[in-house]
């Protein structure tokens, strides 16, 4: 990834237009609210977000944004998506630095857009530092971590008020963002330091650093906050951090070929799903062994990656093919195909909104 920021941002001004008109009466409302979750997807390249009702895994409504779109994350509430927008151009890894620094530039869409759930608009947005990224939000919603990697820094953010806390330097090219399930801690992926930098969530200070494997690029926590899963793309590895411990207890290689990308825990913490990137599939770590005890093929390039709260569904961005696969968790088996937005990128997930009345 070129460099961004490590910026915690929270989000504030830009109203859009919902393209989807609220229901005139109760039985309209009713049934044009999905009995089953949602799942947000951000696609990169058609600047948008595509809404997905799981209970039919289509596509129900197509948010747009305006600008490139990556990180995506609902509030604990589930009243608000957050989305991380940048106004810098997608360079594929096949282009020079010289020919990506040539593409024209615009900062001013840099930021994070909140958007309400209920009325599908983009309620505020807050410039995030320099092409923001990948992000997280503490457990209770209170604090918003968004990491952008050209400044090696990390800043921390009140949601509801904009108020900056805290910035802070971390490792070189941070990209990837956890909070521990009991909010004390924040981990940071360093791209070009191979290593994930602790902080004190509260205080904002660098506690210690963790070496993993070559170029970090994502982190899930077991539910206990217990055990932290390093995705390495070019290492080809997963790293199990002992939290506690501070140190790294155990490397899992992936099959040959493999880019490991995005990584999502269970709910009971049993297993760990990663995104293999250009190798096209899911691998499954067993969490009481560290091994990968599982694959299944899903479509080009899988990135984001989001799970059902039972556990029963996964959902896999797509990139190159457009799309976002669901996979049956059981049997490991791709039950549906979804065609998205162009280039999807992350997943979220998020309880359907309740229905507009009439007054």
């Amino acid at each position: 990834m070129r460099s961004l920021t490590l910026a915690l941002v929270v989000v504030a001004g830009v109203a859009c237009r919902d393209r989807k008109a609220p229901a005139t009466d109760t039985a309209a409302a009713k049934s044009a609210v999905p009995r089953g979750l949602l799942a947000y997807v951000s696609n990169e390249v058609s600047q948008d977000l595509s809404v997905i009702a799981t209970d039919r895994d289509s596509v129900i409504a197509t948010i747009p944004l305006g600008a490139r779109v990556r990180g995506v994350h609902v509030s604990p509430d589930g009243r608000f998506v957050y989305v991380a927008l940048s106004g810098s151009p997608r360079c594929p890894p096949t282009m020079s630095d010289a020919d990506c620094a040539k593409l024209p530039v615009n900062k001013q869409k840099d930021g994070i857009a909140q958007i309400d759930v209920a009325t599908r608009q983009v309620v505020r947005t807050m410039p995030g530092g320099s092409d923001p990224e990948q992000f997280a939000l503490s457990p209770d919603g209170s604090r918003l971590y968004v990491s952008n990697e050209d400044a090696a820094s990390a800043s921390i953010l009140e949601p509801n008020t904009g108020k900056l806390v805290a910035t802070v330097p971390v490792g070189t090219e941070p990209e990837g963002v956890a909070v521990s399930p009991d909010g004390k801690l924040v981990f940071v992926t360093a791209e070009t330091a191979n290593n994930i930098t602790a902080l004190d969530a509260a205080r904002g200070k660098v506690l210690f650093h963790v070496a993993v494997d070559q170029r970090p690029r994502d982190m899930g926590f077991l539910p206990d906050g217990s055990r932290l899963y390093v995705s390495a793309e070019v290492g080809g590895t997963v790293s199990v951090v002992d939290v506690a411990k501070r140190q790294r207890i155990a490397v899992i290689p992936f099959p040959e070929g493999s880019r490991p990308m995005g990584v999502k825990v269970s709910p009971d913490g049993k297993r760990v799903y990663v995104c293999t990137g250009r190798h096209g599939t899911v691998e499954v770590i067993d969490a009481a062994t560290n091994t990968i005890v599982g694959s299944v093929k899903v479509g080009t390039r899988p990135w984001g990656i989001a799970i059902t709260p039972d556990g029963k569904k996964l959902y896999t961005a797509n990139g190159p093919s457009n799309d976002v696969s669901v996979v049956d968790t059981d049997s490991l088996k791709v039950i549906a195909t979804i065609p998205a937005g162009q280039s999807p990128w992350g997943v979220a997930m998020a309880p359907p909104p309740a229905p507009i009345l009439p007054r």
